[in-house]
């Protein structure tokens, strides 16, 4: 699922991010815990495409097991996430809308999809559009290539970034690799959950090499 502008794909994690990311021991991040007393409900809906293989598809495995609905449009206070949106996912945003929507379908037809307008994420009015922030996949597929995430880390970002890390917790709990997104980015999402604006989250990527 694109979730973040795809940058670099092959370029190596920044230093600082090595730095601060956990070791081998298998702890969970220390980044994972920000945020996790949010009480406040947060839905999830997912634009479905079934572009990718459906065995790989972790959409489809979240809204089997129930942690997210699928839909056919973007709806109401919702914020659809959008790897070529022009402003970035914030912790200010929680105040602003009620529910997630995530468009999966392939990265390689994802330009097409969302610039010439046929993901399905046209936004209704109350629906705002945000990309991600620099992150590293977790995922088998595309191990530590910047931006390239699954739905579910798509989500799982979006969330810790909002301050809801229980619930990024229990969708990532959901895969044998989910650990793997925690650790690569634990440290990273703790400081752009911190982050106040677009700006400072900009600084950020940089400070960790990712810019």
């Amino acid at each position: 699922m694109p979730a973040a502008r795809e940058q670099a794909a092959a370029a190596a994690p920044g230093s600082r991010l090595r730095s601060r990311s956990p070791g081998a021991g298998g702890t969970r991040p220390r980044g994972f815990k920000y945020g996790a007393a949010a009480r406040i409900p947060v839905r999830l809906r997912i634009i479905m495409h079934e572009q990718d293989d459906p065995k790989k598809c972790t959409a489809a495995k979240l809204v089997r097991l129930g942690l997210a609905r699928r839909t056919r449009l973007a709806s109401g206070r919702t914020m659809v996430l959008d790897p070529f949106a022009d402003q970035t996912a914030s912790r200010a945003d929680r105040a602003r809308v009620a529910s997630l929507t995530a468009v999966d379908c392939s990265w390689r037809l994802a330009a097409g999809m969302f610039k010439g307008g046929r993901s399905g994420a046209a936004p209704a009015a109350a629906a705002v559009r945000r990309r991600l922030p620099p992150l590293l996949a977790g995922n088998p597929v595309n191990y530590s290539r910047v931006g390239m995430l699954t739905t579910v880390e798509a989500l799982a970002g979006a969330l810790f970034i909002m301050g809801f890390g229980s619930r990024a917790r229990e969708l990532l709990a959901r895969f044998s690799w989910g650990h793997t997104f925690a650790e690569l980015n634990g440290a990273l999402l703790e400081d752009y959950a911190r982050a106040s604006d677009g700006d400072r989250m900009a600084a950020i990527a940089a400070e960790y090499g990712l810019a």
